[in-house]
């Protein structure tokens, strides 16, 4: 049963180091076309009128980032520094750090990592319209177009069927209670959250996301991101 009541909130955990980036500040912070990465994430996310708030959650001493997204605090735009060791952990956190703010079990939460920065709040729009509805939840994602393979050091050990395989993006939405039962039966393990709602036997919505869609992970991300960026 839909509840129309029901609110959407987004959720950016922003904790983490970004190792493999090979920057000098977390990976969030660094510039890209004029303005910090997280800067770019969250002014598409604060595009999105059917969202309620944004909630960005960050590491206990972190005192960097209302230097690199200022002007983003207000009435829709929430910070906790209550950040874990882990995504898992950080999302858990700012799960109750949304409790706080007073939403519920049943409102959605739209998880969106901090540094997939190329965000279009249209994306945003059609992961919320397509599970509004939903008994489970979904999450943007894209079909596998290129041959998978399995390796055993540096070599072919297997080639892997695409036909059923899909690459898991963010937003991931799911109703906040749901969401929270999922991440403490599932611990820390878990790469996102999709991934400890299965763990409960439930089958996340595939929403068709958009290849642009990029997490920046390594060096040469941040070029072509740019190039993305510049071309729009």
């Amino acid at each position: 049963m839909t509840d129309p009541q029901a609110r959407c909130f987004a959720l950016v955990p922003c904790a983490g180091a970004g190792l493999r980036a090979g920057t000098a500040v977390p990976k969030q912070y660094e510039p890209l076309a004029g303005r910090a990465v997280v800067a770019h994430t969250l002014a598409a996310l604060q595009a999105v009128p059917a969202l309620h708030a944004t909630l960005v959650v960050l590491a206990p001493g972190d005192d960097a980032f209302e230097r690199h997204a200022g002007g983003f605090a207000g009435p829709r735009g929430w910070v906790a520094r209550c950040g874990g060791a882990t995504r898992a952990a950080s999302v858990a956190a700012g799960l109750q750090a949304l409790r706080g703010h007073g939403a519920g079990a049943d409102d959605w939460v739209l998880v969106h990592d901090a540094a997939r920065c190329l965000l279009r709040p249209a994306w945003v729009e059609r992961l919320i319209e397509a599970c509004r509805g939903d008994a489970v939840g979904g999450l943007l994602a894209l079909p596998l177009a290129d041959t998978l393979k399995q390796a055993e050091g540096d070599r072919v050990a297997a080639t892997v069927g695409r036909a059923d395989k899909w690459l898991a993006q963010t937003p991931q939405m799911f109703r906040l209670g749901l969401l929270k039962r999922a991440l403490a039966a599932a611990g820390d393990a878990v790469t996102d959250e999709a991934g400890a709602v299965e763990a409960l036997g439930l089958r996340p919505r595939l929403v068709p996301g958009d290849l642009e869609n990029l997490k920046i992970t390594w060096p040469a991300d941040f070029a072509l991101a740019a190039r993305l960026l510049a071309s729009r």
